[in-house]
């Protein structure tokens, strides 16, 4: 069994988006790989379908039959009527305020179809957009409800201060892009350790996405696909520690950055009264609330290989 710690680390970590690069799955293969990976032994490390809201009627026709109280008897579907409902986060994928309008639109339409039991419990409750400047947060926030929870990706190879600054006081986080199909897609070590001080400093939760399929930071090829370029990938074990200790521990540069280019894997070390790197150390009553609190989740477009690995470190068990 997982230790506690490591329970606190992994538990709603991932965020599933098989859609995007570089898995690329179509809508129903993507929807039954979530529906499997939703009944499988590590259901626990999974959080959300990620969902362009341009497809949420394509998405809405391949899942609805999986979802908690639809009542249909065939594969998977037996299973759906004691599960919880499907958590859903709606990637903002019209351009501009007048797009976020329309999405917005579709995201009420939909979590009040399925609100019924009828139609099968599902709800959208998180939202993922970019943010062109710190001036459209605040017009995106106005417009957006209170039972919808953003999370604004901007770009952090540059001053990204203007945009935590932007997001403080307000009910919505962060989104950090971790990596890519090219090599230079990966922000440097400098750069996220910057945005994740930016935001341990004003309170701001935050979420990744790509480039953090492995769990330990290592030089691996970018895509599946023969001849895909190599490069040096960021680690969610890495990041997720990193920012916990930075948050309660108020690391300084020199130690959140090894933290994050950690490459040996036993440097983790994960008990049950808590998890150590080096002389660095959280109990797990810390980390449970810094998981809930600020290290959110990211996304992946695999869910198996995440904890494929896992299993391989003999963090958790086949």
């Amino acid at each position: 069994m997982a230790t506690r710690s490591l329970q606190s680390l992994l538990t709603g970590l991932i965020d599933y988006a098989g859609l995007f690069p570089p898995a690329r799955l179509s809508m129903q293969a993507a929807v039954e790989d979530y529906a499997r990976a939703r009944l499988g032994p590590h259901e626990w490390v999974l959080s959300r379908f990620i969902c362009p809201a341009s497809r949420l009627d394509e998405f809405e026709k391949a899942a609805s039959p999986f979802f908690p109280g639809t009542f249909a008897t065939s594969g998977y579907r037996e299973h759906a009527h004691a599960g919880d409902p499907w958590e859903i986060s709606a990637l903002i994928d019209s351009p501009g305020v007048d797009g976020l309008k329309k999405d917005l639109a579709r995201i009420d339409a939909f979590n009040r179809r399925h609100a019924q039991e009828d139609a099968g419990h599902a709800s959208i409750d998180i939202i993922e957009l970019k943010a062109p400047a710190p001036a459209f947060i605040d017009e995106a926030i106005a417009l957006i409800p209170d039972e919808i929870y953003p999370f604004f990706e901007f770009p952090i190879t540059q001053d990204c201060r203007g945009y935590v600054a932007a997001l403080a006081g307000n009910a919505a986080g962060a989104k950090v892009r971790t990596g890519g199909l090219t090599p230079d897609l990966i922000p440097p070590t400098p750069a996220l350790a910057d945005f994740l001080r930016a935001c341990a400093a004003v309170d701001i939760p935050f979420k990744a996405t790509a480039g953090l399929h492995h769990p330990v930071r290592s030089e691996l090829p970018l895509d599946s696909t023969p001849g895909a370029p190599r490069a040096l990938m960021h680690g969610f074990i890495n990041v997720f520690i990193a920012a916990c200790l930075l948050k309660e521990r108020d690391l300084d540069d020199a130690a959140l950055r090894a933290i994050l280019d950690e490459r040996v894997a036993a440097n983790f070390r994960f008990a049950d009264t808590g998890v150590h790197w080096r002389d660095e150390s959280l109990d797990t009553t810390e980390l449970a609330h810094l998981r809930e609190a600020f290290a959110l989740s990211f996304g992946s477009c695999s869910f198996d290989e995440p904890v494929a690995d896992l299993i391989k470190f003999e963090l958790l068990e086949p």
